[in-house]
């Protein structure tokens, strides 16, 4: 761990300077309390730093909790193991994956299935719903889809052979409507309290004012709305599963947890909001889960409660570059030789999401050796993401 100054903790060995730099003007934000903690996989975000957990007494940045209210991962082990799946056509699992949960942005169910009912039931009766609707009709069609980018749902074998889903998504269109909105009202009160602010996605609402509220009713309904779209999709993935080898899968494990969000929590004898804008929650024993690039290693994980770091652990591996400078820079000949013995998309669509655009897992993991002990090290065999 890197103390960069008495406000901002960094665990991070790969930090480029302007992530830095933009650590550092967030750490410096009046209501910073006790300091910022930088993950192992930080790179730039929109106003904060991605990988950054970012506790705030009395005001929340809704950039710093991101558009993508709520994005984060479900896994479940199931009974199977490699025996199971050998000699198998996985392009057929990956096919039954793939039609069963639309990909890509913008996706939708053509109708609402029996499993989601419930789901949607539950949000239409949760504080925020009436945001949502004002702002994505839609949701309820949404609710059981993947979305594009780094989003994927995965069948891994862990060290000891056995059968995982992994799946990684999160609030979709709606949730990101609403933070694109709660941004701009919290642009719009700095801007009537002549704030200064050094980056204009600092923007914050502040605790006891109307538009605080109404942006945590928002937040919490998107985070809901988020848990339960990794369900639905992880009973989908289930069912195909079972399906592709005859047999019902039998869940022997299951972790679901969040990496964009934020939480009312106690640290170092105060009471804040704490967000962890690509981080998870790693309190001592707690479960959690750290996937690697397209290609590379995932991790469950459990956590050891580190103090400093506001109990908090990476969420992934982090880019190293942009989207358009992977396109540029990587090869789909050298992505299709990365993903040997994977079923996945086979598309120049993923060449942004090429395993050495990200920074290296097994680094990523070291720097947080302090923060999380490692339980499984997944490796994929089927890969499935929205282009």
């Amino acid at each position: 761990m890197e103390k960069i100054n008495a406000r901002l903790l960094n665990w991070a060995s790969i930090l480029e300077d302007n992530t830095r730099e933009q650590a550092e003007r967030t750490a410096r934000m009046p209501f910073i309390h006790p300091h910022l903690a930088l993950m192992p996989d930080a790179h730039l975000g929109m106003g904060a730093t991605v990988g950054s957990v970012i506790p705030t007494d009395g005001a929340i940045i809704p950039a710093a909790v991101g558009v993508d209210i709520g994005c984060g991962m479900i896994a479940v082990r199931t009974q199977f193991t490699a025996d199971d799946v050998a000699g198998r056509p996985l392009d057929v699992l990956h096919g039954q994956i793939s039609r069963s949960i639309p990909l890509s942005a913008g996706g939708r169910n053509a109708k609402i299935r029996a499993s989601a009912e419930p789901r949607i039931a539950e949000l239409r009766e949760t504080p925020g719903s009436g945001q949502a609707d004002a702002e994505a009709q839609h949701w309820p069609q949404q609710l059981g889809t993947l979305g594009s980018g780094n989003h994927f749902a995965e069948v891994s074998l862990d060290e000891a052979d056995r059968v995982w889903l992994f799946l990684h998504s999160g609030s979709r269109g709606v949730g990101n409507r609403l933070a694109q909105k709660h941004i701009k009202v919290a642009r719009e009160q700095c801007a009537r309290r002549h704030i200064q602010l050094p980056d204009r996605d600092l923007a914050y609402l502040v605790e006891g004012e109307p538009e605080f509220d109404r942006y945590v009713e928002a937040l919490r309904w998107a985070q809901r709305f988020a848990y339960l779209n990794r369900e639905e999709m992880m009973d989908r993935c289930v069912d195909q599963l079972g399906r592709f080898l005859g047999t019902e899968v039998e869940r022997h494990e299951t972790v679901n947890c969040h990496h964009n969000y934020t939480e009312r929590e106690t640290h170092f004898g105060r009471e804040v909001w704490l967000s962890r804008k690509g981080a998870i929650s790693a309190r001592e024993g707690q479960l959690g889960l750290i996937p690697g690039s397209m290609g590379a290693a995932s991790y469950v994980v459990v956590g050891k409660g580190n103090v400093p770091s506001l109990m908090s652990s990476p969420h992934g591996a982090g880019r190293n570059f942009s989207r358009s400078a992977a396109r540029k820079r990587f090869t789909r000949k050298d992505l299709d030789e990365r993903m040997t013995g994977i079923a996945w998309g086979h598309s120049d669509a993923f060449l942004d999401e090429h395993p050495d655009a990200y920074k290296p897992i097994d680094q990523v993991m070291a720097d947080a050796a302090d923060l999380v002990e490692v339980r499984h090290t997944l490796r994929q065999i089927v890969n499935v993401k929205g282009d």
